[in-house]
């Protein structure tokens, strides 16, 4: 930094020019000013003499800045969507009006972030990648943008990944359970809340194991596209190695297939124990039930090793009873985090259900990034990723996390239920008995065995 020489020779830095200039420029209106106000008056200052990049400084120049929703509302993934759209919208409005929630999880956040109101401009995605990126491209340029957010397709999270790096516009994924999303195509701009497939496979492999035991066939149900293949992959290498099951098949098919009837006969001739459906969303309600009717889930033991709990009402008639399944959040856990609680509350004062961890996740991935914009102090993107990266133990609603600096991924547990049979709920939404709250660091792989290397701040 350069220094130059006051009178008495003593050295002064640009910092200090910064901070004699505004507070001058402010005049005895500065005087009102209380230390702190004062300080973060100066540093924001400061911090807005960066080289612009990305939105920066524009973006958030105003009285406001705008976050970018790309968000499936229709196709296979609609449902998923919604719920995930309900958590961004009450985390902006908690974020807007400095609730009490929001500040327990990030405690210097105010009305907005960094005194600037948060707005948003959202777009049905569908769950493809392309639209995606075109909307959030739309974002960038006409509304400045200053954060992505959306997916629920692993697709989609992929390629706004790149779409992240190549503007430096940061973004944090909505659902996204494909390992590559913070493996191979991991990026400096992208960071990644939620669990994923080798979280999920090592956190229910040992379930699995002790429950049906070793030496057993599996049967795959894969939807084709990075998560299907990464989570099927992970769960397999877990049942192969540690309890020397047999994949016997594995069924292919596309995203929003309307009839699963040649996958499902592919199955039923297999001769597998267990079927392992890795489809999400509509597919899994769909291919489900479809087995069901095939007379396959009275042969063989069904297990869902990635999925959101909104499936056990959609599917219905029971066939979840009794079967495994790995997830994000489940709304019972308000009983062991208090945070949930409150989160549960909310939620449910606003949209009358519980929520679901699409809307768990999307709540904690906005006050995380309030948090991270706030202690950094401005909203130039290298310096909020360095904050990111400091790997500082976080609030939120499955007890404390931390982002990995390495890949950018959330270290958080894997929450492990069992579905319940109608005559044992409690009440109308209490579908799934939490079984084992998993602790996130030990199911993780090293930060560069799926070849996540970040990329450039700038």
């Amino acid at each position: 930094m350069t220094t130059k020489k006051t009178p008495s020779g003593k050295g002064f830095s640009r910092r200090t020019l910064l901070k004699q200039a505004a507070l001058t420029s402010a005049g005895l209106g500065a005087l009102a000013l209380n230390r702190n106000s004062a300080f973060d008056f100066v540093r924001q200052a400061y911090a807005e003499t960066q080289a612009p990049i990305g939105t920066f400084p524009e973006g958030s120049s105003g009285n406001s800045v705008t976050v970018s929703i790309a968000v499936p509302r229709t196709g296979a993934y609609a449902v998923q969507g919604e719920d995930e759209l309900k958590g961004w919208q009450l985390a902006i409005e908690h974020i807007n009006s400095g609730h009490e929630l929001l500040k327990k999880i990030s405690p210097k956040t105010k009305k907005g972030v960094l005194g600037k109101e948060v707005k948003m401009v959202v777009a049905d995605s569908g769950a493809k990648p392309n639209i995606a990126v075109q909307a959030h491209q739309r974002a960038i340029t006409e509304n400045k943008a200053v954060l992505l957010t959306g997916s629920t397709s692993s697709a989609v999270a992929v390629a706004t990944n790149k779409l992240a790096q190549r503007e430096h516009v940061l973004y944090v994924t909505g659902i996204s359970g494909s390992n590559d999303t913070t493996g191979k195509d991991c990026v400096r701009y992208g960071f990644r809340q939620n669990f994923y497939g080798e979280t999920a496979a090592n956190a229910i492999g040992p379930v699995l194991l002790k429950t049906f035991g070793k030496n057993k066939k599996a049967a795959f149900m894969t939807p084709d596209y990075t998560y299907g293949h990464t989570v099927t992959k992970s769960v397999n290498d877990y049942l192969t190695k540690n309890g020397g099951w047999t994949q016997v098949t594995d069924q292919v098919s596309p995203l929003g297939a309307p009839d699963f009837s040649s996958y499902l006969l592919n199955v039923a001739n297999s001769g597998a124990d267990v079927l392992i459906n890795v489809n999400w969303g509509r597919d899994a309600v769909l291919s489900i039930q479809q087995a069901q009717k095939f007379g396959i889930l009275d042969k063989m033991k069904l297990v869902v090793p990635y999925q959101i709990p909104f499936l056990a009402p959609e599917v219905g008639g029971n066939l979840l009873a009794g079967v495994y399944a790995a997830t994000d959040y489940w709304w019972t856990l308000e009983d062991k985090y208090p945070l949930a609680k409150m989160f549960n509350d909310e939620f449910k004062k606003k949209y009358n259900y519980h929520p679901e961890w699409g809307a768990e996740n999307a709540y904690i991935s906005f006050a995380h990034w309030a948090r991270m914009v706030e202690e950094a102090g401005t909203f130039y993107p290298p310096a909020v990723i360095k904050q990111y990266e400091k790997g500082e133990t976080l609030p939120s609603f499955v007890g404390d996390v931390h982002y990995r600096p390495e890949d950018h991924q959330c270290v958080r547990p894997v929450i492990i239920v069992r579905g319940k049979q109608t005559k044992d709920m409690k009440n109308k939404e209490d579908f799934w008995e939490v079984v084992e709250v998993v602790p996130g660091a030990p199911l993780m792989q090293k930060p560069d065995a799926f070849g996540c290397h970040l990329g450039d701040y700038a």
